[in-house]
């Protein structure tokens, strides 16, 4: 006689956990402009250079910066001749920052520079967040414990684990409107101003997600 095989108990686990972020990303985009590519090309890197070199004194808090995109784009005059009006340039960085109670000033400065765009900042995990592991944990333990309430409302014990698998692991990246700081070139001559004041920007709370599906054996339960 073929032995009865043991009954099952498939469950779900799920956990959301709040946590402070750990980093805020920054995009910044220096531009420049000519009538002459060569000229714009040599105001775009003067630009560019400037912005590192300000971004530079933040060693300390920046984590990370690195240049995504660099565009140069020719305008054309109205008609039918391909004649080139102007040279359009433009490099966008992006930055890394770690330390946030500096992060107000920083981006004041590099909105105070010449043709220079700020965006963001973006708050995020790094990619190996212990609030994962966390997240992950929790979402066994929840799907454990069903499985015992199932178990335990059968009048049956859970004897084993048969499988289980991660369904879901992620987090809700703060992205703020897309509202750039955009200042325009110094007018020559004019006398220069002093530091602009820090901005007050407040990390939001990142809300982490886990799930994972449980397959469970129960001793036969023994009201059935």
């Amino acid at each position: 006689m073929a032995e009865r095989a043991e009954p099952l108990v498939r469950v779900r686990g799920e956990a959301t956990l709040e946590v402070e972020p750990e980093i805020a990303r920054l995009t910044v985009v220096v531009r420049a402009q000519d009538k002459n590519r060569r000229r714009t090309l040599e105001r775009l890197t003067e630009r560019q250079r400037s912005c590192r070199r300000l971004i530079d004194r933040y060693e300390e808090a920046v984590e990370d910066v690195g240049t995504s995109a660099v565009v140069i784009t020719p305008e054309l005059r109205e008609g039918r001749a391909e004649r080139v009006r102007a040279y359009h340039g433009a490099v966008r960085l992006r930055v890394t920052v770690r330390d946030f109670t500096v992060l107000g000033e920083l981006v004041s400065r590099l909105a105070d520079e010449e043709p220079v765009t700020v965006e963001g900042p973006s708050w995020e995990l790094r990619p190996g967040s212990d609030a994962y592991r966390r997240a992950a944990e929790q979402a066994v333990q929840a799907a454990l414990a069903r499985a015992r309430t199932y178990a335990g409302a059968l009048g049956a014990e859970i004897t084993g684990l048969v499988e289980i698998a991660d369904t879901g692991l992620s987090h809700d990246t703060i992205h703020p409107p897309p509202v750039p700081f955009a200042f325009t070139a110094a007018v020559p001559g004019a006398a220069p101003e002093s530091a602009p004041p820090p901005l007050d920007l407040e990390p939001h709370p990142i809300q982490v997600h886990a799930s994972v599906e449980a397959t469970f054996t129960l001793a036969p339960p023994q009201a059935l």
